[in-house]
């Protein structure tokens, strides 16, 4: 099985590459036979821009997007600038034909500056990834500034791996546990001496 990871990353060092080694390394930990191949975009950025103007991909972009398309799966990670991914984030994904990743289990996740930024997964990135027709997993993983080394995190890309995991078919997603529900009733008795 093959797993892309596409980091969108600016930076040296790049959050956005260290969350991207985060969740692949925990997705490697359940399927230590999968086949990874990192794509940095940063790397990729005078290609993409050429490929938008001219329509033809170089030998590097294109065996980027082969990777893409022909993997088992994919963890997709942006910055996110101004409330959205990065238009280098974008610009990789729409120099890819739309139907390739019809079907294609996907992770996405996002770092930013704030926690104010988180809601970009949702409405931005799950948006982009359910037009172009993936299978995103229910967990995207955000992580503001203070997230790294706090509580929380290392649990979010735990269930993020295994769910993206078990879209891969390599082992089934955790279960959100579901509380037991008591009744009003029973809890108000409860209260009384």
């Amino acid at each position: 099985m093959k797993l892309a990871v596409v980091s969108a990353g600016l930076s040296l060092p790049s959050s956005t590459r260290l969350l991207a080694d985060r969740l692949t390394s925990a997705l490697v930990d359940r399927a230590p036979e999968v086949e990874v191949e990192i794509i940095e975009l940063r790397d990729l950025a005078v290609d993409i821009a050429n490929n938008l103007v001219t329509g033809f991909p170089a030998t590097r972009l294109r065996a980027a997007i082969d990777a893409v398309t022909s993997a088992d799966g994919l963890i997709a990670v942006s910055p996110i600038f101004t409330a959205s991914y990065s238009g280098l984030f974008k610009s990789f994904f729409d120099v890819i034909d739309h139907d390739a990743l019809a079907g294609k289990p996907v992770l996405i996740a996002a770092t930013g500056g704030t926690a104010r930024h988180s809601l970009a997964l949702e409405h931005a990135l799950r948006p982009m990834f359910a037009y172009l027709r993936a299978i995103v997993a229910p967990t995207a993983v955000y992580a503001a500034s203070e997230d790294w080394g706090a509580e929380g995190l290392s649990e979010r890309i735990e269930r993020a791996a295994s769910e993206l995991a078990g879209l891969m078919g390599k082992e089934q997603p955790v279960r959100a546990q579901v509380d037991e529900v008591v009744p009003f009733e029973q809890q108000l008795a409860a209260l009384r001496p």
